[in-house]
């Protein structure tokens, strides 16, 4: 009896401390990007500094990612009223949607190859290695927020989400946010500072 009391006791104790580890993470993160956007914005002051145009494709994914968000929150709000299968389905939009920012991603990094802009090597910039080197570190956060909606999908197959009981989902669905946050504020900061 004892060893059950315990058992419950330290579940208790996990789910009371994953949100605030995940905000502590989150954290970690805001301050690494701050890190590299203001490197960018001191460089900016350099003689071989170039401005270009963003990739169509980074306009494209942008509105790819605030539509994933909103179908999280549908697939979350499902959940919570307990239709499961809607629930579902908006979380699997919201992989699908997810995937196709990360396609679209790569498509930014051909047109600027396409431009004769390149991350390293002879027709490499200052001002693009920046932002593909910032970018595809935001697409690495993301591949793991990919990671994140599989164990949430595979949770959701095995029923371990109840109305009252979301706190993987929960989980999933701040990372998954923040993410896409991420990347709104980064799309921002390279369309209004060149």
């Amino acid at each position: 009896m004892e060893e059950q009391t315990l058992q419950q006791e330290l579940t208790v104790a996990r789910k009371k401390s994953a949100k605030p580890m995940l905000w502590v993470s989150m954290i970690s993160m805001v301050m690494f990007f701050a890190g590299l956007t203001s490197a960018y914005v001191i460089s900016m002051k350099r003689d071989d500094w170039v401005t270009f145009d963003l990739p169509i494709a980074f306009y494209t994914s942008t509105a790819l990612i605030i539509l994933s968000s909103i179908t999280l929150i549908l697939s979350q709000r499902f959940l919570k009223q307990n239709k499961r299968q809607l629930s579902l389905i908006f979380v699997l939009v919201t992989l699908i949607l997810g995937i196709a920012f990360i396609w679209q991603q790569y498509e930014g990094f051909n047109e600027l190859k396409s431009l004769g802009l390149y991350f390293t090597g002879p027709g490499s910039t200052v001002s693009t290695s920046f932002i593909i080197g910032i970018t595809l570190m935001h697409v690495f956060h993301l591949i793991a927020g990919v990671i994140v909606l599989f164990v949430v999908i595979y949770n959701h197959f095995k029923y371990k989400y109840k109305p009252n009981d979301l706190l993987g989902f929960e989980l999933g669905a701040i990372f998954w946010h923040f993410v896409d946050i991420l990347w709104i504020y980064l799309f921002f900061f390279f369309y209004f500072i060149r």
